[in-house]
This record gives structure tokens, sequence and C-alpha cells, in this order.
């Protein structure tokens, strides 16, 4: 099929379940391309010189070149190339804002509509895995072994790139499962959790052993694993919510979103949980705009909430997450209050929530980084009615007392501090994703992961 079809074929969307169908299940939502849908939509494919859409992924994925393959049915070819520089891209073209990275710098988006580029790369992955191809491992060629703390997103990818080598890989999980917050924090509805367990799966097979329910400090100590091991690399995240610090902010059903999150997946699981997350019949209010807000509104719908509101404190043009997912959680019956900005938490005498009383506020200049200032507009309280209280306002990095203990130096934000080859202060240590940067996304944390992984295989094999 020729490229450049753009003049010819509009962009499509992959089919989505309805939205009175899709609220009563954590099923995902979307269904995949056909193959002739994929092909054709990749035929639309411009074929840059100079790719913007390859530059602004983190992983720099060598997008044209398989939407090339995939446009001319070469199905194994476009699996290949996109596996080779993505450690998972069946989990990425279901989960990264597309409309923020590869298809926001699309040459058509002026006009033409950008390439459906998540959704083909989705697609790319899922179609082979049904013909039998799989990532391509050589086994274990030689004696260096590598631990990995924490099986999240960076962990995860950093394992991938030192089993491409030949390392051997240890990887300690304090969870009941592998996968960090993609197993535990991004809801089912966007991610399956069988698509995590299989790429963990295959890794198992690779070479690589999984030791979940270890937390170090506890079931094993940091000195252990650095004298049993060539190195170390640190993907812990950054789980530490980020707090209002409001009145009343620790009353009952005042939750913090990643734990509201973790515990509805655990009670989906079958595992332990705690029944106080549960909001069936409840008003729930989030506080917050960006992806992890719609995550807490979609999951409350789910859990039967009588009411669901989410309040922002900037306008709906200037939230933070990714526009599929603020369409969809309006097409399954949030309501969204914008120019708003919690004051404090109200209870009754028993310290439960009853409602928030909120500001208005109003964007004023734009700061260093180009954002709207906020500005609160004096004598403009309201009180929203609740039962329940989400903050979702971002999360700062996890330390760890084995940080401190081993002389592994952090920033003032408690991100963990690298040199320009992902090595810590203490030598033979790296560390990548959230607990470096901050908190930000999957991409960002699988292209860290993967960066350290090359700089420890040319530490130990050069």
């Amino acid at each position: 099929m020729e490229m450049q079809n753009f003049i010819n074929l509009e962009r499509i969307e992959p089919e989505k379940r309805d939205s009175s169908d899709r609220v009563d299940d954590f099923r995902e939502i979307y269904e995949l391309f056909s193959k002739e849908e994929a092909s054709s939509q990749a035929s639309r494919c411009v074929q840059c010189g100079d790719p913007f859409c390859h530059s602004k992924c983190p992983l720099h994925n060598y997008i044209p070149y398989w939407l090339k393959s995939i446009s001319g049915m070469k199905n194994e070819l476009a699996f290949k190339l996109s596996n080779e520089s993505n450690p998972y891209p069946e989990i990425t073209g279901r989960i990264c804002p597309q409309d923020r990275l590869c298809e926001g710098d699309c040459t058509l988006n002026d006009g033409h509509g950008a390439i459906t580029i998540g959704s083909i790369e989705t697609f790319i992955s899922e179609h082979g895995f049904k013909k039998g191809l799989k990532p391509d491992f050589p086994g274990i060629t030689t004696n260096k072994n590598v631990a990995i703390i924490g099986a999240g997103p960076a962990g995860l990818s950093c394992a991938t790139y030192l089993l491409r080598a030949g390392i051997k890989v240890n990887m300690y999980e304090r969870q009941n499962r592998a996968g960090g917050l993609m197993t535990y924090g991004i809801p089912g509805f966007k991610l399956d959790k069988e698509v995590v367990a299989r790429r963990v799966k295959w890794l198992q097979e690779a070479g690589m052993s999984l030791h979940v329910n270890s937390e170090i400090g506890k079931e094993i100590t940091f000195d252990d694993l650095v004298n049993e091991h060539d190195a170390i690399f640190l993907g812990i995240g950054a789980e530490t919510s980020n707090r209002a610090k409001l009145v009343n902010e620790n009353a009952k059903s005042v939750f913090m979103a990643m734990d509201f999150l973790r515990d509805i997946q655990r009670k989906l699981f079958h595992e332990s949980y705690d029944k106080k997350y549960d909001v069936e019949g409840r008003n729930v209010v989030v506080i917050g705009g960006g992806d992890t807000a719609m995550d807490c509104l979609r999951t409350s719908l789910r859990q039967g909430a009588k009411s669901v509101k989410c309040l922002y404190r900037r306008d709906k043009y200037n939230m933070p997450g990714s526009k599929k997912e603020f369409k969809n959680s309006k097409e399954e019956g949030a309501l969204f209050k914008y120019n708003a900005t919690p004051k404090e938490v109200i209870v009754n005498s028993n310290n439960e929530v009853i409602a928030i009383e909120m500001q208005k506020t109003i964007l004023s200049t734009k700061d260093a980084s180009g954002r709207a200032c906020v500005e609160i507009v004096k004598g403009s309280e309201f009180r929203v009615e609740a039962d329940v209280i989400i903050f979702a306002l971002g999360f700062s990095a996890s330390t760890p007392t084995f940080l401190a203990e081993n002389g592994i130096e952090v920033n003032k934000w408690g991100a963990i501090e690298v040199n320009k080859n992902y090595e810590t202060s203490k030598s033979g240590v790296y560390a990548g994703g959230d607990c470096k940067r901050g908190s930000d996304l999957v991409v960002t944390a699988a292209s860290e992961g993967k960066d350290a992984a090359d700089a420890i295989v040319k530490s130990l094999l050069s």
C-alpha cells in the first residue's frame, strides 16, 4: 500500500465499548484495530525526513519505519522494529498520552488529523503475539548478574535490556505482583493486567528471577544485594502522595489517589484489601486534573458511587491529563467543576467528611514554564457536598531508609541523584525512573531504565 494516503483517508479511532456498558466492569474499553484498519491508517503517514513523532517519543521509537512496514503488511518486520526500541510497546500503545507526545507532534496534526500511532503500536504487538511472535532474548551468556529493586516500568525496562545483553537479573518487588503502577495504579479499563503479566513471564523465561513480597531492609538487606551482585539498579518509583495541607485532611474517608487505586486493584485480584475504600452509594469528590484523577473518577463510577465530581483549580484547557482520558471520564458520568481550589475539609462530630470548602480561582500571568498562574478570588468560598474526598495531586519520590544508610544521595525533593550514566553517589548502584526524576510517564521511566541498562552493560562488559 502506498504511503501519504492522508489525502484520501481520514484519521479514525479504534472502536470502544459504549459508556453504559463499560462502567459495569474493569475490562479494557478499546477494541483492537483490524489488520486492514491498521494498514490503511499507517498508510496515511507522510514519512517525514525529520520525523517529529520519533523525536518527541522518550524512547525514540522507530515510528515511521514500523508504520511503513505495517502499511505494506510486513507484520513481522513491524513487530521487530517496534520491540527493538521499546521494552513493552503493547503497554505504551495503550497508556501513553499520545496526544502530548508522538501524535501531538505529527505533521498531519495541522488540518488532517495525526496518525493513530498508539493504536497501531498496540495492534502490531497483539497481532504478532497471536501469530506466535515473541521478543528475542539470547539467554544468559555472561557471568555477570544485576539486582533490580522495584518491578515497575523502569525496573522492567532495565531488566529487558540487561537480559538482551545476556546478563542475569534478580528482581525484588515488595508487592505481591510485578508491574508497579502498571499493575496496581493504572486501572484495568486502560491496561488489562494480563498484558503486564505476560511481559513479566517472558522476562522470567529469558532468565530473570523474580522475588515478590521482598522489601529491601526487611526480607533481604541492601548489603546482601551489594555483596551478591555486580551492579544494582533502583527503580523504586515515586509513590509518596502530595498533600494539600488542609484543615481536616486526615479525616475519615479522605484518601490519597494511589492508596485508593491500589486497594481497589487488590480487591479485584482477590488479595487482602481495606474495605474503607469502598465508595458504593457515596458522593465522591476528586481533587486534581491529571490522568490519575481521571483514573479515580472512572474507578469510583465502576464501584457504584452515587455521584462523582472532579474539582480542578485551572480551566479545562489547562488540565494536564490526556484528552482521551478526560473525554472518557465525561462519557462515563463524571462531572467537572473548573477554576476551584480546596480550602478546608468539612467534617461532622465523628470526624467524617460531609463536604469540602472550595475557593474560586482565576488564571493570571504565565510562570517560567509557560503555565498560567492561579489566583484565588477573595470572598468566593463555596461548599461541595461529599462523603469521600480523593486527592490526586501528584507524587513525590519515595526515600526508603537504605538510601541514606548506604550514602546514596537525594536532592531536596527526595529524588535520587545520578550522573550522566545513571550511577548514584554509591559506585555500582544505578537509578532511573520516577525515583530519580519525580512522578512522570511510564514511557519516560521505560526510557531511563533502558539507558541505565546500557550504561550498566558498558561498565560490566567493556
